[in-house]
């Protein structure tokens, strides 16, 4: 009888071991928002910080596709938000999901992120980025180790000021030789915020080598090159998160 038992929780055993190992393997590995912890434009006064449609379009498809998001900003916490529009249907189902509310609203500090983790790096948008993702080396460090291990790196509008400073393992910049796209020079001077700015992000982008593509203002662009996914303004976001996927499924 002892035996019996005894076979019964060895074959169990085994059974629940094999199904947690396809069940780890099944699993999606997870994917890193970043959002700006700055929340002012310059020494306009003018308040700024994530633009709220760069986060909700892409995160509505890829929580959709069935991955989990997590949130990381510089300073940790809640993050100041721009853009803020309930009228948009994905914006408000975003900020009404109360785990992905609490989740944006207590976002981990870079030191907290355990890039493994994850399968994408995704720097969103808003003006507050182009003062406090540009110079954190904590997040080129995670971001780097993500497309090291063969993830992806992905940016949409001002978040591109995130890659500038980023170098991989063989002393080039992530962006050197690539095609990459970001919010353009026409854009800012269209925003009135060219001498606002501390830099000039696509003069900087192509400064580390990119070849930088563009469409006309406020045109949905979107370009993937090497795992590395950038979008031009807000209005393409949503794509951005169309081709995080796209890239995934490959």
């Amino acid at each position: 009888m002892k035996k019996l038992a005894f076979l019964m929780l060895a074959v169990f055993t085994i059974g629940f071991a094999q199904a947690q190992t396809k069940k780890s393997k099944n699993m999606k590995k997870k994917i890193l928002f970043i959002v700006t912890s700055h929340d002012k434009k310059g020494s306009t006064g003018e308040d700024t910080g994530y633009y709220l449609g760069e986060v909700s379009h892409p995160w509505e498809v890829l929580h959709k596709a069935g991955y989990e998001i997590d949130f990381v900003s510089p300073k940790g916490g809640t993050p100041p938000v721009d853009g803020f529009d309930l009228k948009d249907p994905i914006n408000k189902e975003f900020w009404e999901n109360q785990e992905y509310k609490n989740k944006i609203d207590h976002s981990m500090t870079p030191s907290q992120v355990n890039a493994k983790e994850y399968s994408t790096i995704f720097y969103a948008g808003g003006h507050g980025a182009m003062w406090d993702f540009a110079d954190n080396k904590e997040l080129a460090e995670i971001a780097s180790k993500i497309y090291e291990n063969g993830g992806i790196v992905a940016a949409v509008c001002h978040g591109p000021a995130g890659l500038v400073n980023i170098k991989l393992n063989n002393g080039k910049y992530l962006v050197d030789g690539k095609k990459i796209n970001a919010f353009t020079n026409e854009e800012e001077s269209e925003v009135k915020l060219t001498n606002v700015v501390p830099f000039l992000l696509e003069d900087k982008l192509k400064e580390r080598g990119a070849k930088f593509e563009k469409s006309g203002l406020w045109q949905n662009h979107v370009v993937t090159d090497q795992r590395v996914i950038t979008g031009q303004n807000p209005q393409s976001a949503k794509s951005v998160g169309e081709a995080i996927v796209k890239e995934l499924n490959k």
